[in-house]
């Protein structure tokens, strides 16, 4: 399991992390920026302008069941928060190292939810925030382990356990 192979440290308490320290929403191809890809991936029915701008289409919420009518009720979650990759090793990466992982469509990095699911979330882990709907608590904590993972960042001992206590529920 991809949880045992994750480094157990303290959190890095780096001064200097801010959300321009991780450029995102950069083109992907085209005119389509990774918000606009995101939202094309995870919606039913999407349609977009000329401009690669979701246009109509509907979006279901994975962390609260949020059933969504426009682009501008969804938000792009970064499942590991950049704030939370900031203190996790990030803080030492160069800003390629950066913009990679912050436009990442390939490692379960970034989803749509609602909004209030996001904001809600904000730059908590695991051990701090759930997802509403428990049927995904476990698909989030895979996600989770499977984005540290992937960039090799650290985890603290409270989160470590937080996340065997979702596994032990998990079918």
């Amino acid at each position: 399991m991809q949880l045992s192979s994750l480094p157990v440290a303290p959190e890095n308490d780096v001064p200097g992390y801010s959300r321009s320290q991780f450029p995102h929403w950069i083109i992907q191809h085209g005119t389509c920026d990774t918000r606009e890809v995101v939202l094309q991936r995870d919606g039913e029915g999407v349609t977009q302008d000329d401009q690669c701008r979701a246009a109509s289409g509907s979006w279901l919420s994975a962390y609260d069941g949020t059933g969504l009518d426009a682009a501008s009720k969804v938000d792009i979650d970064h499942i590991v928060p950049l704030e939370e990759a900031w203190r996790s090793g990030a803080s030492e990466w160069t800003t390629q190292q950066r913009w990679a992982f912050a436009n990442d469509l390939t490692h379960s990095q970034s989803i749509a939810v609602s909004a209030r699911s996001n904001r809600t979330k904000g730059d908590k882990d695991p051990e701090n925030w759930q997802p509403d709907l428990d049927s995904y608590h476990c698909t989030y904590a895979r996600a989770w382990i499977s984005v540290k993972h992937q960039y090799s960042l650290t985890l603290i001992q409270e989160v470590h356990d937080a996340l065997v206590g979702v596994f032990n529920t998990c079918a």
